[in-house]
């Protein structure tokens, strides 16, 4: 009976020891099947534009913003990706008119500090340009916008991801009362993005 035991108990460790050297072994494959690549917030450039009839154009572009993507690169489908900018901090080229822009009538940036783009999981096949869906979050509230990205591998650990995303402004209430009038104010809002993300180590 000692004899089986120690037997068994051989068996045992033999297996334990052979687990662990497979899990040892196979870890830089676990490891790597999926990515993260985190925005670099100084190379980084969020611009919005709304056309103004028979005006120059209502531009500005967000200063303070954070984001990442983690990418499932042996399957490509449970991808993700995240960005948002803080709402008042801005700059924009009709500065007189920034206070009204954060006031309640249009972004109400006390009470909705943040603007967010959601890919929510996403699948992909080209790794240059991605046709998306994705989930726009301005003032509390939330609509699924289309969204085409080009991606260029600069580096080893470097992506830059330019996109441009248009949606309408009174779909979000920007622009309330009498600004909701898109006869001056047109109604839509375009968004372009020039992303550099370094993968973590």
């Amino acid at each position: 009976m000692k004899k089986q035991i120690t037997w068994l108990d051989d068996i045992l460790k033999k297996c334990k020891f052979f687990f662990i050297l497979f899990i040892f072994f196979n870890l830089p494959n676990i490891t790597y099947a999926s990515e993260r690549w985190v925005l670099d917030k100084e190379l980084s450039t969020i611009e919005f534009e709304l056309p103004v009839l028979f005006a120059k154009n209502v531009k500005g572009s967000f200063n303070t913003m954070e984001g990442f993507i983690e990418i499932d690169v042996s399957q490509k489908e449970n991808n993700k990706a995240i960005f948002y900018v803080e709402v008042k901090d801005l700059d924009m080229n009709y500065s007189r008119y920034k206070d009204l822009l954060l006031s309640n009538i249009f972004f109400d940036s006390k009470q909705f500090p943040k603007a967010v783009v959601d890919t929510k999981k996403f699948s992909y096949e080209n790794e240059t340009e991605l046709k998306l869906q994705v989930e726009l979050t301005i003032k509390g509230k939330s609509a699924m916008v289309p969204l085409i990205i080009n991606i260029k591998r600069l580096a080893e650990e470097l992506l830059q991801i330019q996109s441009e995303l248009t949606f309408s402004r009174t779909d979000f209430k920007i622009g309330i009362g009498k600004w909701k009038n898109t006869s001056i104010l047109k109604d839509k809002v375009i968004l372009k993005t020039n992303l550099f993300l370094f993968r973590e180590s």
